[in-house]
């Protein structure tokens, strides 16, 4: 392979997520004491610059390095949407960096979030094996750091432990799945390459077990059920930013590499082998996710349960496999980001002020806090798919995006997720109850909280309102998602 040093520029997402992460390595090294105090605005107005101009890198299909890498609309489209989920949590996060615990390594809290953000635009773009694992531990490893951010708690040590040695073994099993599949293809870890092989193979034993050992590397990343297990105790002791980092931008990006894989490398084995696998884990992950949350009292651990629901729902756009199921699992990533980052605001802005969790601790609170038990209640409508808000619409688009198949099993499987979703609507109301409902006096205080997380809060409560009304942005995901499908993005299904 000729190394064409322009063919960087391909890269223009990672470029411009590796220049934010330099500025603020630099400023953060060579600042003085008194200076790093700069570092957060520096970070959030850099990420913000590189967010918008982000929009404007959504050029033609390109691929490089001997088609090692590739970008397109659809791509781009996916990492503009990451970048705004990073920057709404960085915006969260400033009060908790800057703070009497935070500030001290609040650079390093920035510094881990770049790069795995750029871990996972490695991950959506890669088309070889080789590339893509490097994707998945420059993403992985990183945030078992952020997860022990809070070195002085034990919470946060547990979590981490519990994290990384869970993404150890997922990612010896996903390895142990692509030796099968290297095997299979005659040496070749290139998708193209080993989706021509499996083609014109019969479906073997080996081939069926390397496709299971994958999703199951898959399934730790977006916490399907059987492999959520580390999911609430994660989600529990990490920091509340680092939580909601990695409730929606790790999955979302997860959720994207995980079509890619299955469409474009096993495809040709879609109705035969992962169709019937990913029916059983939708249905386990949807019920057993709304089941275990109802069962939950603190806050984080209820929204983690709610998350192991939420990524069953969006695997329905992937068992799809076609271009309305692609359209509907990028526009329901882009709801799940505003909706599930506006509860995370909310739990945040209470904890930074009270210390408190529980969901016993909101009853009461709009006669305390109306605004933020406001903006909660618009976001749990939308996690529980209540018209009008734009959670609604998404689960709608993904139901009739599985529908388009007439399968009976199919729709067995939508019959089953619209079950599992009015159990969610009694859980998301319990939290509305508390708030809004209990005659017992309110346990929060009345406070003012920071114009930064206010800014946050009005960024989710205006999306998950305007995306509920505004066309545009599911037609414009539409056109660039029917664009992949053109270029042979689903070809090996065929």
């Amino acid at each position: 392979m000729n190394l064409d040093y322009s063919q960087f520029f391909a890269m223009r997402m990672e470029l411009l997520v590796l220049a934010v992460f330099l500025i603020v390595f630099l400023f953060d090294t060579f600042a003085s004491d008194k200076g790093r105090k700069a570092t957060t605005p520096l970070a959030i107005i850099c990420f913000g610059l590189a967010t918008v101009a982000g929009f404007f890198c959504c050029g033609d299909a390109v691929t490089a390095f001997n088609g090692m890498y590739e970008t397109s609309p659809v791509i781009s489209t996916v990492k503009c949407i990451l970048n705004i989920g990073a920057f709404i949590v960085l915006l969260q996060a400033v009060n908790w960096v800057d703070s009497e615990d935070g500030a001290i390594r609040r650079g390093e809290f920035f510094e881990l979030l770049f790069v795995t953000l750029f871990g996972m635009y490695l991950m959506i773009s890669a088309r070889h094996f080789l590339l893509f694992i490097i994707g998945l531990e420059s993403a992985s490893l990183p945030l078992a750091a952020m997860v022990a951010f809070n070195k002085n708690k034990y919470e946060s040590h547990e979590a981490a432990v519990k994290y990384i040695f869970t993404a150890v073994f997922s990612s010896a099993i996903f390895m142990m799945g692509l030796s099968f599949v290297y095997a299979l293809s005659g040496g070749s870890l290139y998708f193209s390459d080993i989706a021509d092989m499996i083609a014109t193979q019969p479906n073997s034993v080996m081939l069926i077990t390397a496709l299971s050992f994958v999703i199951a590397g898959f399934g730790f990343k977006l916490s399907l059920v059987p492999f959520h297990l580390w999911t609430a105790d994660t989600y529990q002791g990490a920091p509340t930013s680092v939580t909601s980092y990695l409730s929606v931008i790790s999955k979302g990006s997860a959720a994207f590499a995980f079509l890619v894989v299955l469409c474009q490398v096993f495809g040709s084995v879609y109705s035969d082998v992962w169709e019937w696998m990913m029916y059983a884990l939708i249905i386990l992950t949807i019920t057993v996710g709304n089941l275990f949350a109802i069962r939950q009292r603190n806050m984080k651990r209820f929204m983690a349960f709610s998350s192991v629901s939420q990524a069953g729902y969006i695997m329905l756009g992937i068992i799809a496999a076609n271009v309305l199921g692609m359209t509907s699992m990028i526009f329901y990533i882009l709801v799940y980001i505003f909706s599930n980052l506006g509860v995370f605001g909310v739990i945040q802005a209470i904890e930074n002020k009270t210390g408190l969790v529980s969901m016993d601790d909101y009853k009461g609170l709009h006669k305390t806090n109306p605004w933020l038990s406001f903006a909660m209640t618009l976001a749990v409508f939308s996690l529980a798919g209540i018209p009008p808000f734009a959670g609604f619409f998404s689960k709608i688009l993904i139901f009739t995006s599985v529908t388009e198949h007439e399968s009976t099993a199919l729709y067995v499987l939508v019959l089953i997720a619209l079950i599992n979703t009015i159990i969610s609507l009694y859980y998301y109301l319990l939290v509305v109850k508390a708030m809004w409902i209990s005659p017992d006096e309110p346990v929060v205080p009345s406070f003012r909280s920071s114009c930064i997380e206010r800014f946050a809060l009005w960024i989710c409560t205006l999306g998950i309102v305007l995306l509920g009304i505004i066309s545009c942005v599911y037609g414009t995901i539409y056109c660039v998602s029917d664009q992949a499908a053109a270029n042979g993005f689903f070809a090996s299904l065929l």
